[in-house]
């Protein structure tokens, strides 16, 4: 889907062919005089003032769009934003339009435009992929922004372009079929985004990873068929400079619980256990499209969690990269032992800070549902600046504690530490045990297990916390 941004009146946008010309109305401007604001005003008391009114019309007298759809935007605010350009494109939806106009009647906030954007492209994706050949894609081609004024604006759209394509980079790989998403595929997939400048990548197979002695990550892979994949990405690293910022992402390509297997019920969802390793690609297609002036590492351990007779059992012990020993006591809480041998990974870059993404625990749906992502974090300034990337993206976060009365649960009597505590508090002591590989850098952790996907009806994944850590990385951007 492309997007161009331009600066023009209602009129001259009453005046531009398009299938569908979508015009989000603001409640504290009248509109210019012209067509449009005719049609506006016979309107009437047929639009109510709330987010999300519209009406719809087919080939207006005096217009050049064979349809046009007026859409009460309100205060034009985030939250209102994202309710007129939802209802706005499901509407349309059947209609199948290749090129749209999207006329902001008011000049929007940055934010409102960012997440005008971001709406339509999740309202209008559709995932083809493994479906068969008739299967209809995104028929929505062309998006022309406009408005009155976008002086202030470009960089804003800019962002908000990248994190669109990003996010969709992410949630094509998370929806794959763990069969169409193995590790190996994944690697390829994270390969492929060196065709963009500044980035490299580097994928290290078993025999390498038994040499770096990541005894844990191994240990996680060994019930699976699949070899194991440890894909490094890097964006303009260089020697000078400021340190890199490191994106650990899980990448779980199918979690079956292993020897600990879960109910069969939703078992097919755990294919999104990889989320966190997908938004990692997701970022590095992001800043391929910006190229900030920052450095970034990304850090996937990739491989998958199966029960067979090579599988790890209840009660093994495994010794992580940093020579902490481990006993597995429940083979579903893998995310951590393949994050903790990554972050003891990252600390050979010397990092600004490690930021690990993973859909780590139940505990955190029933802490946070479907809303924020849980963030722990050893460092109250990272903590404060991923806060404010989550608002200013929309892609919310929320702070957690990390009280060492936490950790208490993970003591062992048979290794230094047991990878499971329980199930009270199991979202912060799932963070505790990460903690533990992390003292020697400023580090925070993205629980997503709430966010990176949705079931039901409207199963598939979010593309979230591209967004988030987008915003985040440009904010280190110095000479933005």
């Amino acid at each position: 889907m492309n997007f161009e941004l331009t600066a023009m009146d209602a009129d001259g946008a009453a005046h531009q062919p398009c299938d569908v010309l979508l015009l989000l109305l603001a409640s504290d401007v009248k509109p210019a005089p012209g067509v449009l604001s005719t049609l506006v005003e016979q309107a009437g008391g047929d639009l109510e003032s709330k987010a999300g009114s519209l009406l719809d019309m087919y080939r207006p007298n005096g217009l050049s769009c064979k349809r046009l759809v007026l859409v009460q935007s309100a205060s034009g605010n985030a939250h209102d934003m994202r309710e007129a350009v939802h209802k706005a494109v499901t509407l349309i939806a059947t209609a199948k339009p290749h090129n749209i106009i999207l006329y902001f009647e008011k000049t929007p906030s940055s934010q409102a435009l960012r997440v005008a954007l971001t709406t339509l492209a999740e309202a209008s994706y559709r995932y083809t992929t493994t479906k068969g050949e008739k299967t209809e894609g995104r028929s929505l081609e062309n998006v022309k922004v406009a408005m009155p004024d976008t002086t202030a604006l470009n960089k804003a759209f800019d962002v908000a372009v990248a994190a669109v394509h990003g996010i969709e980079f992410a949630k094509e790989w998370a929806n794959r079929p763990a069969n169409h998403a193995t590790p190996t595929l994944l690697a390829q997939a994270a390969q492929s985004l060196e065709k963009f400048p500044k980035i490299k990548c580097r994928v290290l197979d078993a025999k390498a990873v038994t040499k770096l002695n990541m005894g844990a990550f191994l240990a996680v892979a060994q019930g699976s068929a699949q070899p194991l994949q440890f894909i490094v990405l890097r964006y303009n690293v260089h020697g000078k400079g400021r340190p890199p910022v490191v994106l650990v992402g899980k990448g779980i390509t199918f979690d079956s619980g292993g020897i600990c297997i879960k109910p069969s019920p939703d078992m097919d969802e755990m294919k999104f256990d990889m989320s966190g390793a997908a938004s990692v690609l997701g970022v590095f297609h992001a800043l391929a499209m910006l190229q900030p002036d920052i450095s970034v590492v990304g850090l996937i351990p990739a491989c998958e969690n199966l029960p067979s007779g090579h599988a790890i059992k209840p009660g093994d012990v495994v010794t992580s990269m940093n020579g902490l020993t481990i006993e597995i006591l429940n083979t579903d809480a893998e995310g951590r032992l393949v994050l903790c041998d990554a972050l003891v990974y990252a600390q050979r870059f010397k990092p600004h800070a490690v930021i690990d993404i993973a859909t780590l625990t139940g505990a955190c749906v029933i802490a946070l549902g479907k809303v924020r992502s849980g963030l722990f974090s050893n460092n109250t300034e990272l903590s404060a600046a991923l806060q404010a990337a989550g608002e200013s993206s929309q892609d919310l976060c929320w702070p957690m504690p990390l009280d060492e009365d936490y950790a208490e649960g993970l003591k062992s009597n048979f290794a230094d530490l047991a990878n499971v505590a329980g199930r009270p508090g199991g979202v912060i002591t799932a963070a505790k045990f990460l903690q533990r590989f992390a003292d020697k850098f400023s580090w925070a952790h993205l629980d997503i297990a709430g966010t990176a996907w949705k079931s039901g009806d409207a199963k598939g994944a979010t593309g979230r916390p591209v967004g988030l850590l987008l915003d985040y990385l440009l904010s280190q951007d110095t000479k933005a």
